[in-house]
């Protein structure tokens, strides 16, 4: 089993003025790291061997460490994978045809997605999800994402929790979710929703 800390694939500075240096390398090297951390030990009390993170979290959500800090680790993961320095204004291809199917246009998928990650009461994350060949979007408090119950694979995600933007924007979390549009890494999303379909 190994769960380890992915390396971003861009510099702390990278996703500045959206998301600046200082937030980044704390979110990364401090909150992420603790999942990671967390997690192994978890893992090793429990006496769970499961290498695959996805498996994990479906199959043990019901123990709270797995779904906190497994949640924490896949969540991040993702995350950071779905970001990049000047990112694409939209996405194209079959995504852009399926987002325009299920929410009408891209504003308007734009709109409900801003919408969900705004107005999650407390900590948590809003998500772009693939179910049945369908795209929703959900909100899950904490740690959890819709995999675990079952509810679509995320394609895309917002960490909503105050650690993600908080020095930044304080508490103008409308304010770092439009500037999170600024920084997605479309062609990744792309290749995520190509995956599930």
């Amino acid at each position: 089993m190994t769960y380890e800390l992915p390396k971003l694939p861009y510099s702390y500075d990278a996703l500045e003025p959206n998301i600046d240096a200082k937030t980044m390398e704390i979110h990364h090297t401090k909150h992420h790291q603790t999942y990671v951390t967390k997690l192994k030990e978890a893992l090793e009390v429990l006496k769970i061997t499961e290498a695959d993170i996805e498996k994990l979290i479906t199959t043990h959500r019901d123990k709270p460490a797995v779904r906190n800090h497994g949640g924490g680790h896949y969540n991040h993961s993702l995350f950071w994978e779905i970001l990049q320095p000047k990112g694409s204004s939209e996405p194209s291809g079959s995504l852009m045809k399926q987002i325009a199917v299920d929410f009408g246009d891209f504003d308007s998928f734009k709109e409900k997605f801003a919408s969900a990650a705004a107005t999650r009461f407390g900590s948590g994350w809003a998500w772009l999800v693939v179910k049945n060949g369908k795209l929703a979007i959900l909100s899950t408090p904490n740690q959890d994402n819709p995999l675990m119950d079952g509810h679509g694979v995320p394609i895309l995600g917002i960490d909503v929790w105050e650690h993600a933007y908080y020095l930044n924007y304080q508490n103008r979390r409308p304010d770092y979710i439009n500037a999170f549009w600024n920084v997605v890494n479309w062609d990744v999303v792309s290749e995520k929703y190509e995956a599930c379909s």
